[in-house]
């Protein structure tokens, strides 16, 4: 065992804490984080639900097909259970960055020497009168476990949003039998993040699968004597339903933070190396982090995708144990990822790589929209990501492909 030196001995009797606000995917690996890249003093995770951290991609594909039970989706952690304390059924009420001091939901107060926020998201609700019962968002397993007990053969479900989660939770109901209407403002499905000829293709997959969409319609109210039995449209249109699912799209949980001087107008403000404004010993990961990316351009973005919960958990851990250290090191090169995410909606499976909701433009280069294919995505000629429709043994080929265009293109604007 290597000789503890002097420094080591310091740490020990003077104890320094990172709280991590929040206890889902992003909290854990940034508990994992810290701990390989050395940090041995003391680590607190707070996180909102009780249970101990899970995966959500399968809540809105797998759960709602078998109900699934937690060991389904719960995420083995890689740290002893004694490595960090962790505080569970508790939210983060107020934070403190100036005496850093978190207040918390059951009245304790926590002193930090590093923050990092992981606080997630929260699903967006229709402010739409009637009845509540029978109406379902999709954020947790409680919640999707709500929804699969109302699936069934026969069952008349309205999906509100033709995002992915909407398609997702559409084609879930679809395929155990149920019929289903999907209400969208826009004129395709995805049309944000895949662009029009895409989400198009896409959106008639689920047309010949049965699904009806009502596009550019909006959801005036909500029919039914105590549970939802009916949904109108805008135009009057009148869909009846047994269940309905919104699917509207989400708030980043930040009103916590509000009072430190930070810009939480969409998520948390960050700079290149994930600080919560540039303030030292501090981070943010996950959903809540909105950040310049300099492989695309210095617009600050937020990525609500599993891949990038865990690339920023790494990259926060880096910046935390930089910004904590008491001998001078290297200076940390700015976090440039590239976004990923996959998406199952029944039978059709999305891959993406880069990010394509910010371009103008895009080609087919390989196969064609109506079956397997693979379409570049380009912004001023540049090219900005690629999206693979069912074709995921060709999504190492292409995530290798477009990651070397945008880092390259980025040493070169850097050179330059």
């Amino acid at each position: 065992m290597p000789h503890a030196s002097n420094h080591d001995c310091r740490l020990r009797l003077h104890m320094r804490t990172v709280a991590v606000a929040g206890g889902s995917l992003g909290g854990l690996r940034t508990a994992e984080a810290l701990r390989s890249a050395g940090w041995n003093e003391s680590v607190i995770v707070i996180g909102s639900e009780a249970s101990m951290p899970y995966t959500r991609p399968p809540l809105s594909k797998k759960i709602l097909w078998d109900g699934g039970t937690f060991d389904k989706v719960r995420l083995r952690p890689r740290l002893a259970d004694d490595d960090v304390d962790w505080r569970l059924g508790i939210s983060v009420t107020k934070a403190d960055l100036a005496e850093r001091r978190l207040h918390l939901s059951d009245g304790q107060v926590v002193e930090f020497d590093a923050l990092v926020a992981a606080t997630g998201v929260t699903p967006r609700t229709l402010p739409i009168s009637g009845p509540r019962a029978g109406r379902h968002t999709l954020r947790t397993l409680d919640d999707a476990r709500a929804v699969h007990r109302e699936l069934g053969p026969g069952r008349r479900v309205v999906v509100i949003g033709a995002g992915f989660i909407g398609c997702e939770v559409a084609a879930a109901a679809r395929a155990k039998g149920c019929e289903v209407d999907v209400v969208c403002t826009d004129e395709v499905a995805m049309l944000r993040p895949l662009g029009r000829e895409v989400g198009q293709a896409i959106q008639c997959r689920h047309t010949a699968a049965g699904i009806r969409f009502h596009p550019g319609r909006t959801v005036q109210c909500y029919e039914g004597i105590g549970r939802v039995s009916g949904v109108v449209l805008d135009d009057g249109f009148h869909l009846t339903a047994d269940v309905v699912v919104e699917a509207v799209g989400s708030a980043p949980n930040v009103t916590w933070l509000e009072g430190n001087g930070l810009d939480t107008t969409d998520g948390v403000m960050c700079d290149s190396w994930l600080r919560l404004g540039g303030v030292a010993a501090t981070a943010a990961v996950g959903d809540v982090a909105r950040f310049p990316n300099t492989l695309f351009d210095t617009v600050p973005r937020r990525f609500e995708h599993w891949q990038m919960a865990v690339d920023t958990a790494r990259q926060a851990a880096r910046t935390i144990i930089h910004d904590l250290s008491e001998a001078p090191i290297a200076a940390l090169p700015a976090f440039e990822p590239l976004p990923s995410f996959w998406s199952d909606q029944g039978t059709v499976r999305v891959d993406s790589f880069g990010s394509p909701g910010i371009a103008d433009c895009c080609e087919v280069l390989e196969g064609q929209l109506s079956g397997e294919c693979a379409v570049g995505y380009y912004r001023a000629g540049r090219p900005v990501g690629v999206v693979l429709i069912c074709m995921p043994r060709r999504s190492g080929h292409y995530r290798t492909w477009i990651g070397e265009q945008l880092y390259a293109l980025s040493a070169a604007s850097v050179a330059g």
